[in-house]
């Protein structure tokens, strides 16, 4: 048989990885550099995540420069201000007030961008989502390589596109779709941050899935 064949400790290493992914509040990054041989297998793996049409729509800008991140970070306070309004009547965890902190903590940020294709894609024809979607199939990647690594990742969604992209300089036909802030922390919390502060619930299985229809 053609093709790698996987072993059972291989399976479960992977669920593993899967069900220990998270995102890591900033109180437990640690200002302890990331090897660019490890940046580089991060990429690696999201370079090899499946795409529609065999498109690879993303871009990747690797932000180390502190004066960068301080400009994004301040994008971040003005948008978390607007945050706060809307949940005001439910106060949004301490952790989230310090994403901040985390963009300029953390030694590597990451902007993920989707690149439109100027020509017509093979299975986007109908449905123009699917190129975004492709780029969050290589930022999953991403992150599951990073908690093999064990690296803290955590996805900063407040932010305003036009303002990011202005700052990195990027095309403007160029879509942000993600955020990302990566490093080394002292631990890695058990379950989910928004679980543990109660904020959310875990969904069941028998909550989401149908067969057949709904």
């Amino acid at each position: 048989m053609k093709g790698r064949i996987f072993t059972e400790q291989e399976r479960q290493t992977l669920e593993d990885i899967i069900v220990h992914r998270r995102t890591e509040p900033v109180a437990k990054f640690i200002s302890k550099e990331i090897p660019d041989l490890v940046i580089e297998r991060l990429l690696f793996a999201a370079l090899h995540a499946p795409s529609v049409g065999f498109s690879q729509p993303w871009e990747f800008v690797i932000i180390r420069d502190p004066s960068i991140k301080a400009k994004i970070k301040a994008s971040f306070e003005r948008e978390n201000e607007k945050a706060e309004e809307i949940f005001k009547d439910r106060p949004l965890p301490h952790q989230f007030q310090l994403i901040g902190t985390g963009m300029t903590k953390t030694p590597v940020n990451i902007a993920v961008f989707y690149k439109p294709s100027p020509n017509p894609v093979l299975g986007q024809t109908c449905t123009e989502k699917v190129g975004p979607y492709s780029v969050c199939l290589a930022i999953q990647n991403l992150w599951l390589m990073a908690r093999a690594e064990n690296i803290g990742l955590g996805w900063v969604s407040i932010l305003d596109e036009k303002e990011v992209k202005t700052i990195l300089n990027a095309p403007p036909e160029n879509e942000l779709i993600a955020y990302l802030c990566l490093g080394y922390v002292t631990e890695f919390t058990e379950r989910p941050l928004l679980e543990i502060v109660n904020w959310e619930k875990r969904k069941l299985k028998d909550a989401v899935i149908y067969h057949d229809s709904y």
